[in-house]
């Protein structure tokens, strides 16, 4: 059985193309597989996410993957989903073996309301058409929203990354927990256990971690679940190997054939790796 990082990040700072990387950052500086692969232990394959709002860096990360010698087995790009020519730029991308899905993000962030729209909705129909994935980078107030628009597409295979992002630090839980358990309820959609250091405070220990991943396992499950380092994101807030091996022993509750399914088989599944 291979071990899958599903949510990992490259970049380079001199493509300028990262403009919430600022120079305060301890990560403020190039990342590459190079860097990657000594922290992967047993893990052999991964997926590569777009951390840049540009079709040049989608056209990149694919050229990675294919140089990356079979490690990275699977990319999520970016594309302008409000473009007039978003469908024949996800026609072209879909010719690719290694583009598994896309991720909208916007580099103002903000609400998802734009989701709804009809331009957006061409898109995202020929996204579902070409058995592409969707990677939804949502906050845990988007998760109302979120329940309707993934109900507009069935057919389209939706991850929450993030879990979107519960308010750990702050310590709240119930209205996230009930959106999150509304939207596995009410969606097809599946859930990445990744991003959650970034959201749990300076100094986060793993029992304030811990209430917040059951709640993950409970409403998802081992078979809609999939782990993901949010590397060199997670690296902010704790090591990589310190954050699988907390994700990890979160496991313990299930069986050996389920925390498979978290580490590997979700993400095989869903994404389509070979």
């Amino acid at each position: 059985m291979i071990r899958v990082d599903a949510h990992h990040h490259v970049w380079r700072l001199d493509r300028g193309e990262y403009p919430w990387l600022t120079p305060d950052m301890s990560i403020y500086r190039d990342f590459g597989l190079e860097d990657l692969r000594p922290l992967l232990d047993d893990i052999d394959a991964t997926v590569l996410i777009q951390a840049a709002a540009t079709d040049a860096e989608t056209d990149d990360l694919l050229a990675i993957a294919r140089d990356s010698n079979g490690l990275v087995r699977g990319v999520v790009g970016w594309v302008d989903f409000e473009s007039p020519a978003a469908v024949a730029r996800i026609e072209a991308l879909a010719k690719n073996p290694l583009l598994k899905g896309l991720r909208p993000m916007r580099p103002d962030g903000g609400d998802i309301g734009w989701l709804f729209g009809e331009t957006a909705a061409s898109a995202l129909k020929a996204m579902a058409a070409h058995g592409l994935c969707l990677d939804a980078p949502i906050e845990a107030r988007h998760l109302p929203a979120f329940t309707r628009f993934a109900n507009m597409y069935p057919d389209l295979k939706i991850v929450l990354d993030d879990a979107a992002r519960p308010p750990i630090a702050a310590r709240e839980f119930d209205s996230w927990a009930d959106d999150l358990d509304r939207a596995a309820r009410e969606t097809n959609a599946f859930c990445k256990l990744s991003g959650l250091p970034a959201v749990a405070g300076e100094g986060w220990m793993m029992n304030d971690v811990r209430p917040y991943v059951d709640h993950i396992f409970d409403c998802f499950g081992p078979s809609r679940t999939m782990w993901g380092s949010g590397w060199p994101l997670v690296e902010m807030f704790t090591p990589y190997q310190r954050w699988r091996t907390i994700c990890e022993r979160f496991q313990f509750r299930f069986g050996l054939a389920e925390r498979d399914e978290i580490m590997c088989g979700t993400a095989v599944r869903f994404y389509g790796l070979s």
